[in-house]
C-alpha cells in the first residue's frame, strides 16, 4: 500500500500541527504543477520541504490546460527555438521515464481544406518535419512518437469523419503527447514529493510572505501559523504578483469547449484547425476517450482582479465554434456545447502588444528579501521550471543540496507500457493510476459497487472517489468532482455525481458505511 505517498485529512492535520515548531529548508507557496514540482525537486535532493496552497492541488491554471504535453512546434514557428527545444526534451522525459502511465502518443490531423493554401500546407509540413527533428534531438524514440506524414483524403476522413469532404485534399498527420488528465499529473507529482518527505498542505493560505517564511492561515479552522524556512519559493502562478512586490504579470485567458463525442462522429485523432489570418495558430480538437471532446483554445487578455475560477466569454465560445465549423460537414452549434472552461496563463509582462505574442519562456525572479518567484512557462516544462527555482536557491546560498534528480525519478504509478499492459485491473484505472490500478480494483473486495460508474454513461468509477479521499488528499466534493476526476466539467454530470461524492467523503470518517 502507498503509505508514504498517501495524502489525506489525517496526515494534513498531523503535519500542519508539527510545522510551527520547526524550520524547514524550503517553503513552497502554490501547489499547481510548478509548485508541486518544486516540492518534489527539493525533497528529492534531501531538503526538508513544506508546500502550501490556499485551495487544493491543481486548483489554478494547471487543471485548465488542453491536457497535452507539447513538443514545442508553435514556439518553433514563432522563432522561440530554445523554448521549443526545452519542451521537446521535457516531453521526452515525461513520456519515457517519469510519467509514461499518464502520457500517451496522440495523432493529430491538419485537414487540407480549401481554406488552407498549398503554400501554407508546405510551410506547415516543413514545420512538422522540424518538430520531428526536435524529437530526435531530444532523444525521444520513434516507437514513442511516430513520424509525421501526408494523408490522403480517404485516410483523413477515416480519422476525422466529421470533416467536410468537399474540396478536402487530404491532411497532415503529426504526433504529440496527451495527458490522461493534467490535474492527475499534479496529484502524482505532489504524492511523489510526499513520499520523499515533503509536507503537502492544501487549504493553507499564505497571508504574508518573506524571505525566511510566511504567515499561513488554515482555511478549514481559521487558525494562523508562522512557518519558518531557510528559503521560500513563490509558485502561486497568476496570483504570484499579489505575494511579492515587483512581479509584473500579464495573464491571458485560454478557453476550451466540452462537447459530446457523438457531435464529431467518432473522431479518433486530434485535429489542428487553422485560424484564418494567423500563420501559426490553430484551434485544437482533442478526443478524451471518456465520451467528451475538448475544443480550444483562445488567447485573450485577462485584465482586472484574478478570479478563483475563470469563465469563458460568449465571444470566445462563438469564436471556437466558428473556427471548428469552418472544417466540419455539419457544424457544432451552441446547444451542442456540454460545458466550457478557461484558465489564466501566468505570463511575465514584456510590454508586447498582444498576449498571444508574449514569450512562453519561464523566469526565475528573486525579491530584495530573497523570495524566489517562478512564473511563465508551460505545463510541459514544469519539471525544468522547478529545477531552475531550486538551483537558484542553491546558487544564492539559501540551502545546500546536490544536483536535481527529477529527470530520472518516476512519479507515483509510473511504469513502462509493457509492464502496465500486464496489470490485473480495468483499462481505465491502468491509464490513470498506472501500477496503483490493482490497488484501486482491490477496494471492490470491500464493496463490489466500487467498480461501477459514478454516473451512468461516464467511465469514472466509485473506486476513484474512494481512492482520492484515502490517498490523494481530497477534502470536499469539489476536490473529488473538479480535480481528482473531471466529472464537474459538465454541470449536469456534476449534479448527478454530487451525492455519491458526499457519501465517499462521509465513508472516510465512518469505515463501516457503504462506499458505493
Amino acid at each position: 500500500m502507498p503509505e508514504r505517498s498517501s495524502l489525506n485529512a489525517a496526515r494534513r492535520a498531523r503535519e500542519l500541527a508539527a510545522l510551527p515548531g520547526e524550520v524547514v529548508d524550503v517553503l513552497v507557496v502554490g501547489l499547481g504543477a510548478t509548485g508541486a514540482g518544486v516540492a518534489l525537486d527539493a525533497a528529492s535532493r534531501g531538503l526538508s520541504v513544506a508546500a502550501v496552497d490556499a485551495h487544493d492541488l491543481a486548483f489554478g491554471t494547471s487543471r485548465w490546460s488542453s491536457k497535452l504535453i507539447h513538443g514545442g512546434l508553435r514556439y518553433l514557428a514563432s522563432g522561440q527555438v530554445d523554448v521549443a527545444r526545452e519542451s521537446a526534451v521535457e516531453r521526452g522525459v515525461l513520456m519515457g521515464r517519469t510519467a509514461p502511465h499518464l502520457v500517451r502518443a496522440l495523432p493529430f490531423v491538419l485537414p487540407l481544406t480549401p481554406m488552407v493554401t498549398r503554400g501554407q500546407a508546405a510551410v506547415t509540413r516543413a514545420g512538422l518535419l522540424a518538430g520531428d527533428a526536435l524529437r530526435l534531438a531530444a532523444g525521444t524514440p520513434r516507437s514513442v512518437l511516430p513520424a509525421p506524414r501526408r494523408l490522403s483524403a480517404v485516410e483523413t476522413l477515416r480519422l476525422a469523419p466529421a470533416l467536410r469532404p468537399y474540396g478536402l485534399r487530404g491532411g497532415l498527420l503529426s504526433w504529440d503527447g496527451q495527458l490522461a488528465d493534467d490535474a492527475r499529473l499534479v496529484t502524482a507529482i505532489a504524492r511523489t514529493a510526499a513520499a520523499h518527505g515533503a509536507r503537502v498542505l492544501t487549504r493553507c493560505r499564505a497571508v504574508a510572505l518573506t524571505g525566511d517564511g510566511a504567515l499561513v492561515r488554515d482555511e478549514l479552522t481559521g487558525e494562523e501559523h508562522t512557518v519558518r524556512a531557510r528559503a521560500v519559493v513563490n509558485a502561486a502562478g497568476v496570483w504570484a504578483g499579489g505575494l511579492v512586490d515587483g512581479v509584473r504579470l500579464r495573464p491571458s485567458r485560454g478557453a476550451h469547449l466540452v462537447v459530446r463525442a457523438e457531435a464529431l462522429r467518432g473522431l479518433s485523432a486530434g485535429m489542428h484547425v487553422p485560424v484564418p489570418g494567423e500563420s501559426n495558430r490553430f484551434v485544437l480538437v482533442i478526443p478524451q476517450g471518456d465520451g467528451r471532446v475538448y475544443v480550444g483554445l483562445t488567447d485573450e487578455p485577462a485584465d482586472g482582479p484574478i478570479p478563483d475560477v475563470p469563465e469563458p466569454s460568449e465571444g470566445e465560445i462563438g469564436f471556437l465554434l466558428d473556427i471548428l465549423g469552418s472544417a466540419l460537414d455539419v457544424p457544432v452549434h451552441r446547444g451542442d456545447v456540454a460545458g466550457a472552461f478557461a484558465g489564466l496563463r501566468p505570463l511575465l509582462d514584456d510590454e508586447r502588444g498582444r498576449t498571444a505574442d508574449i514569450s512562453r519562456r519561464h523566469a526565475v525572479l528573486t525579491s530584495r528579501d530573497g523570495v524566489v518567484t517562478i512564473v511563465g512557462g508551460k505545463l510541459t516544462t514544469y519539471r525544468r521550471m522547478a529545477q531552475d527555482a531550486v538551483d537558484a536557491l542553491v546558487a544564492a546560498g539559501r540551502v545546500r543540496a546536490g544536483r536535481a534528480r527529477t529527470a530520472r525519478l518516476p512519479l507515483v504509478g509510473a511504469a513502462p507500457p509493457d509492464r502496465l499492459a500486464g496489470l490485473d485491473a480495468p483499462p481505465r484505472l491502468v491509464q490513470r493510476y498506472g501500477t496503483e490500478a490493482p490497488l484501486l480494483a482491490a477496494l471492490a473486495r470491500e464493496d463490489p459497487a466500487l467498480l461501477e460508474p459514478v454516473v451512468p454513461g461516464l467511465p469514472v468509477l466509485h473506486a476513484e472517489l474512494a481512492w482520492a479521499v484515502r490517498h490523494e488528499g481530497a477534502l470536499d466534493v469539489s476536490d473529488l468532482l473538479d480535480r481528482r476526476t473531471r466529472i464537474g466539467l459538465v454541470a449536469d454530470d456534476r449534479a448527478r455525481a454530487t451525492g455519491a461524492a458526499a457519501r465517499h467523503l462521509g465513508a472516510a470518517s465512518s469505515p463501516a458505511a457503504p462506499l458505493g
